[in-house]
């Protein structure tokens, strides 16, 4: 006796529906494959957005030093021009640094200073503009109140136009009382 005589037709339909065929197998894979290329297009695509954020934080923090350089030096006045140095401040060493310290200078010279640790600062944090570095521009505009426009300009990879941020900071006159006054 055979073993097909045994298996009644009924339970032929059964054991055939049981089970994967290869065709299944490869849709199941196809659609998995389309779904994990989709996460991996978004995952580029953040982090790309991501360093575009942190730089886009770092040129406001940075304009927002020299800002807070320029408040703390008011008397300084056009020496933060960047203008007047030929797009290359010195450093005179007015400011502390970690391996020895500071000199007495003068508001101007502690104004070329600020600039030129700012910019290096500025080259260090954003990538630059084509071949060069990236742009680190002060703007002095006399006058009562006095005005500086604080800018920096970087490109990134990803983007055909180089990004620019600035801000206007405005020295309000101050006043100073007279001696023996209120």
């Amino acid at each position: 006796m055979s073993v097909r005589a045994v298996i009644s037709p009924e339970s032929r339909r059964f054991f055939r529906s049981r089970g994967v065929s290869l065709v299944e197998v490869l849709v199941a894979l196809v659609v998995l494959s389309v779904g994990m290329l989709g996460v991996a297009v978004l995952f580029v695509q953040s982090v790309r957005s991501s360093r575009s954020a942190l730089l886009r934080t770092q040129a406001v923090n940075l304009v927002s030093d020299m800002g807070d350089r320029i408040r703390a030096n008011a008397g300084a006045g056009a020496a933060y021009d960047t203008s007047t140095y030929g797009g290359v401040p010195a450093s005179h060493g007015c400011a502390q640094t970690v391996g020895g310290s500071g000199s007495n200078c003068t508001p101007a010279q502690l104004a070329e200073d600020d600039l030129a640790r700012w910019m290096e600062a500025v080259r260090e944090a954003l990538p630059g503009i084509g071949d060069g570095p990236p742009r680190a521009v002060v703007e002095y505009f006399p006058g009562r109140p006095e005005v500086y426009r604080i800018s920096v300009a970087w490109h990134e990879p990803s983007e055909e136009q180089p990004f620019e941020y600035h801000a206007d900071i405005v020295l309000a006159p101050r006043q100073v009382a007279a001696a023996g006054g209120p």
